[in-house]
């Protein structure tokens, strides 16, 4: 091979110089190309109890582990010579339309995590043409999170309280304020144990000990915004003061029942869903009682340790009711494929919780946007590398779940039996 001298013209070609960026946000920000690139800058961020509370989940964390692995175990199955250069990830959902397969999902005490909390989520839902849905432990009204996002979708995650005329307050004042969809949740009859927020002494509003002040040095700015922001307000409850499982078990009701859901359905005159399904025969009742749609969920792993995994459960759950119901799943999505794996094995939508929390606390209100622009590129590249131009292109053989847990024979309920 002939060597010669490198000529300037050719290494002028070569030195490309990208133009510095100066916005430090903006920075991390473009940096972040998955939303675990946001937890990691989430992190440094945000003081540990604040972060532990939306990383975390009850006891020993399998549910949530095994919610996550569970998508991580896909196999995919692509359509070769089947062009989709034009990709369409808009869908109809609960009587209206989204832009994506997938909202935000409930999160509580979310000014918390960072000061702008639910506002930035309303408003980059809007901007990205997807529902929001404010939980009845939120840190902004009902009223507030409709100016945020007045001409998108507005949806209300209900908790039924002790106090049972808080709970229809609250409907009544969404139904109002022109929410379409509301969220009867049923897998918090109490708090989960959460050993985190134990462990960091976690509480509403957070207090200022020795412990935190030492993990605040390196996250003044968090302090500042927490501290030269209003007061945080909660959407259902008067006084905020204890733990959150104090809260929660002030707030919760134990006794919730069909009866319950009963009076709710005849109150809203939107669409009605259930969150927190977690068999076949509940998701069968709740159908022939006529919710408009089930959400699969575990409460990303908060709850029950060892909970049903959604995803395993979606293909059973939509054979049976999937014709006459909305059928939607939430817990452990971290990817554009988790998100289109699930469409493909029927589920009609999903929601995002952890991982709008995590672009939130990495940058606040761009936090979210960025969030949801990292999502949509992974659903529009994974659907053209699958060959598929819509959501309604998406079939079960398209997926393949692979199994780590595989029931064994249940020999003591067999003995049991046979006792009898």
């Amino acid at each position: 091979m002939n060597r010669q001298l490198p000529k300037p013209a050719e290494l002028f070609e070569l030195l490309q110089f990208k133009k510095p960026e100066f916005n430090g946000k903006k920075r991390r920000l473009d940096a972040a190309l998955t939303t675990y690139d946001l937890r990691s800058i989430a992190k440094r961020r945000t003081p540990a109890a604040a972060f532990d509370y939306t990383d975390g989940g009850a006891e020993g964390e399998i549910s949530m582990q095994r919610a996550r692995q569970a998508f991580e175990d896909v196999e995919f199955h692509p359509d070769i010579l089947r062009p989709a250069p034009h990709v369409d990830t808009s869908t109809e959902v609960l009587g209206g339309l989204s832009a994506l397969p997938f909202g935000i999902a409930p999160t509580g005490f979310t000014r918390l995590m960072q000061t702008e909390g639910e506002v930035a989520g309303a408003g980059a839902a809007g901007a990205a043409g997807i529902p929001f849905t404010l939980s009845t432990l939120g840190t902004t009204s009902i009223e507030n999170v409709k100016a945020a996002n007045p001409a998108g979708r507005n949806w209300f995650q209900l908790y039924v309280m002790r106090e049972r005329e808080i709970s229809y307050g609250l409907v009544e004042r969404a139904a109002r304020a022109g929410f379409d969809t509301l969220m009867f949740t049923v897998d918090t009859p109490v708090a989960g144990h959460r050993l985190r927020d134990k462990r960091n002494g976690f509480s509403i509003p957070p207090q200022l000990t020795a412990g935190t002040v030492l993990n605040a040095i390196p996250r003044p700015w968090w302090w500042i915004d927490f501290l030269t922001t209003p007061k945080l307000e909660f959407a259902s409850l008067s006084t905020t003061g204890g733990t959150v499982g104090d809260l929660l078990n002030s707030a919760m009701d134990p006794t919730i029942s069909y009866e319950d859901l009963e009076i709710i359905r005849a109150m809203w005159p939107g669409k009605l869903v259930v969150k927190g399904v977690q068999n076949v025969p509940d998701a069968v009742k709740l159908i022939e009682r006529g919710v408009d749609g089930i959400i699969l969920s575990n409460h990303g792993g908060r709850q029950l340790d060892r909970a049903p995994v959604p995803f395993h459960l979606l293909p059973k759950v939509v054979r049976e009711v999937g014709r006459d119901a909305t059928v939607m799943v939430d817990t452990g999505i971290m990817n554009g494929a988790d998100i289109v794996a699930a469409v493909a094995l029927g589920a009609k939508f999903t929601l995002v919780g952890r991982a709008y929390l995590y672009g939130l606390m990495a940058g606040g209100r761009e936090g979210v946007d960025r969030m949801i622009e990292i999502l949509r590129s992974e659903i529009e590249r994974t659907m053209a590398l699958l060959g598929v131009s819509s959501l309604d292109e998406l079939e079960p053989r398209h997926v393949t779940q692979l199994s780590r847990l595989v029931p064994v024979q249940q020999e003591s309920v067999a003995i049991a039996e046979s006792l009898m």
